[in-house]
């Protein structure tokens, strides 16, 4: 089959540990994809490679994505509050005006579910919401900790109610860093 050139793109990958957890995170040359929550094995990342990445390459690089990893490990350490990673994002075209959404949520506040689904002016899909917000591939980035049930209590979270809670403490600057 001369003539035909089967694309791999490759895919970055490098683990973060910070305290008691361990993140994967995930990219291309194009930007950040994927983090992990702690407690996500490294084969939900090789399956979300093969449905957004179906002919990727996974590879170990630390090198390749060195800046996102200092990022991060500034923001846990309460250095920084707003993250300038390049993302590549993949998902829907809903979940991706979600996700967009969610990236509109200043640092140490939160919002709900029913909020965001007004602000994308689908008010009635509420449930749609959480779950795109639920499939954020990068959280922590883009911030779904940040969004928390009607009667102001903390809501699921992937990583657990334990992290989400570290994560809103943090950003309300009642973690000792």
């Amino acid at each position: 089959m001369e003539g035909i050139n089967v694309y791999k793109e490759e895919v970055y990958w490098t683990t973060l540990s910070y305290e008691q957890w361990t993140f994967h995170i995930a990219g291309t040359s194009n930007g950040l994809s994927y983090v992990s929550l702690p407690n996500e094995s490294f084969n939900r990342l090789q399956k979300w490679k093969n449905k957004w990445f179906p002919n990727g390459e996974l590879i170990s690089s630390e090198n390749q994505l060195i800046n996102n990893k200092v990022q991060l490990e500034n923001y846990f350490k309460g250095e920084i509050e707003h993250f300038s990673i390049p993302l590549e994002l993949k998902g829907t075209s809903f979940q991706k005006v979600v996700w967009r959404a969610l990236q509109q949520i200043p640092y140490g506040k939160t919002t709900t579910y029913s909020h965001i689904a007004k602000q994308i002016g689908k008010e009635k899909a509420v449930r749609a919401v959480g779950t795109a917000i639920g499939a954020n591939p990068i959280p922590i980035i883009i911030p779904c900790h940040r969004v928390i049930g009607k009667n102001g209590n903390l809501t699921g979270y992937r990583g657990g109610l334990e992290m989400k809670e570290f994560l809103l403490r943090l950003e309300k600057g009642a973690v000792n860093v």
